[in-house]
């Protein structure tokens, strides 16, 4: 084998390493069971587009859910030193950010988990 060959494949191997180190420690939630199975693309990859978009935040939350009709990805990054956070949503069929970034106060997050657990059924007592 020549020298650029192990070059290549030594490349190749590192950024295969890069792509599972980027995901790391990001657990993606499904909002309804099955999503993931339908996703086109990896949450992994979906990780590495968000982490691309926003490269100095970290996720603070991860989930795949219907939004609008559409199977997305859904990240709440937050940016050190910048109040709230941002949300990066990534198209689970074709990897690319949809729509733009969009930044939540914390007030918009209070309201929006309020408004989402006014959305879920509540629980039926045992008989």
């Amino acid at each position: 084998m020549r020298n650029w060959q192990k070059f290549t494949i030594a490349l190749c191997a590192l950024a295969g390493v890069a792509s599972v180190s980027a995901a790391q420690g990001v657990k993606v939630t499904e909002t309804k069971p099955g999503l993931l199975k339908r996703a086109k693309i990896s949450s992994d990859s979906a990780v590495a587009v968000a982490r691309a978009r926003l490269p100095k935040a970290t996720i603070n939350s991860a989930e795949i859910e219907e939004e609008d009709g559409r199977l997305i990805f859904s990240f709440d990054m937050k940016t050190a030193g910048k109040s709230g956070i941002d949300e990066v949503n990534v198209d689970a069929l074709t990897g690319k950010i949809v729509g733009k970034v969009q930044h939540e106060s914390a007030a918009d997050e209070k309201k929006e988990a309020a408004d989402e657990a006014a959305k879920k059924p509540a629980k039926k007592p045992a008989p």
